[in-house]
């Protein structure tokens, strides 16, 4: 049997572009680093976020060198810390992001950070940012939550070190 010379392109071409989409799922998959949300995170009742240790006054934490932990709460239609007052945070630093909805699943995310993940009921996400350059960072909520949806944004403050006073929050 006589195959032409362009069926034998084509074929090798499609070949190649079948190689080309399994090469790049498996490094989107494998060498990319990217982590799938798991259920690794802790488990709280969305109910009583008000008698949980750290949720019951979510904030600003300061758990070693240039280390922080924030707790935020997601409901409609603000982020707490974050809607009211901003999250202030000094330069040069870890920041541990730890949030959880008491309502309906909710976004959060961190404009010009890495900072992305969606906020489920009774669950805790878990973030971490390093927060380099002073500047103002926006947090909005990127999954639809209700009618005032696109009011639900918040404000993350970082100051040069000299200028953070950690008991503000």
């Amino acid at each position: 049997m006589h195959i032409h010379k362009y069926e034998k392109l084509w074929l090798g071409l499609g070949l190649l572009l079948i190689v080309g989409f399994i090469a790049t799922i498996t490094y989107g998959a494998v060498g990319a680093g990217v982590t799938m949300v798991d259920e690794s995170g802790e488990v709280v009742n969305p109910n009583n976020l008000s008698e949980h240790p750290e949720f019951g006054d979510p904030g600003v934490e300061q758990v070693g060198e240039n280390e922080y932990d924030v707790h935020v709460i997601s409901r409609q239609f603000a982020f707490s810390p974050g809607t009211a007052s901003p999250i202030t945070v000094p330069a040069n630093s870890t920041i541990n992001f730890y949030v959880t909805s008491s309502d309906v699943i909710h976004g959060f995310s961190i404009v010009g950070t890495n900072a992305n993940t969606m906020v489920i009921p009774g669950e805790v996400a878990e973030i971490t940012v390093e927060a380099e350059e002073p500047g103002e960072y926006g947090i909005v909520c990127h999954e639809y939550c209700g009618q005032g949806h696109h009011d639900m944004a918040g404000t993350m403050e970082v100051v040069p070190q000299d200028e953070y006073n950690g008991s503000e929050q």
